[in-house]
């Protein structure tokens, strides 16, 4: 993963929502006031958050959508805005948030709510939002196997006389295509040179 090439200088902390599992959240802004969690993964996360200059939220897409467990953290953030003592909201201002997360659809426009609710989340907080967003599955259902397999059945066809014109016609073009043998990842948001100092949240990808 891109974490793995930053230097041994620059700190990292990933904390899989999985294995720290939050509460279901509880808007209680009108019923109680917030006191600052201690000694459960609630607090666990704020402090982790607080501490972080770039908070990395990793979450496949699930129907349209960021996981259930990513949603929840992000619902804690409006109890911890407020929270006494703690200056949410002041704390996070001018820090990055940046979002990844892998689809098995090739029309990328359905991540566009996992997107925006990153987006408006770091909006909200006077952060600046950075997403990446990937295109895979399982190696029999990649857009890129498939396309692979469509392509062998073309040459395969009849002789393959017709599919091998149409290869060296490609190829004296100077089209130098390849299938896909990877994860295809295209970066959305404003270009940024900053490394990354503090990463604090991953989203385990068990449906």
């Amino acid at each position: 993963m891109a974490a793995e090439q930053l230097s041994p200088e620059i700190g990292q902390r990933w904390i899989d929502l999985a294995a720290h599992p939050l509460p279901d959240f509880e808007d209680l802004r009108h019923d109680s006031d917030h006191t600052r969690p201690t000694g459960d993964n609630t607090a666990l996360l704020l402090d982790a958050t607080l501490e972080a200059t770039d908070i990395v939220i990793a979450s496949p897409l699930y129907w349209y959508s960021v996981s259930a467990s990513t949603k929840r953290y992000l619902d804690y953030w409006s109890g911890w805005l407020r929270t006494p003592g703690v200056d949410f909201k002041a704390t996070l201002q001018g820090r990055t948030l940046w979002g990844v997360t892998a689809l098995a659809h090739e029309e990328q426009v359905v991540a566009d709510p996992l997107v925006g609710t990153l987006r408006n989340s770091a909006a909200y907080m006077g952060m600046l939002p950075h997403c990446l967003k990937g295109v895979g599955g399982t190696p029999r259902r990649s857009p890129a196997r498939q396309r692979q397999q469509a392509r062998r059945r073309t040459q395969g066809r009849g002789g393959t006389a017709a599919g091998q014109d149409v290869l060296r016609a490609r190829a004296s073009a100077g089209d130098r295509t390849l299938p896909v043998r990877g994860v295809a990842v295209r970066k959305y948001g404003a270009r940024s040179s900053a490394p990354v100092r503090g990463v604090v949240a991953r989203q385990s990808a068990t449906p």
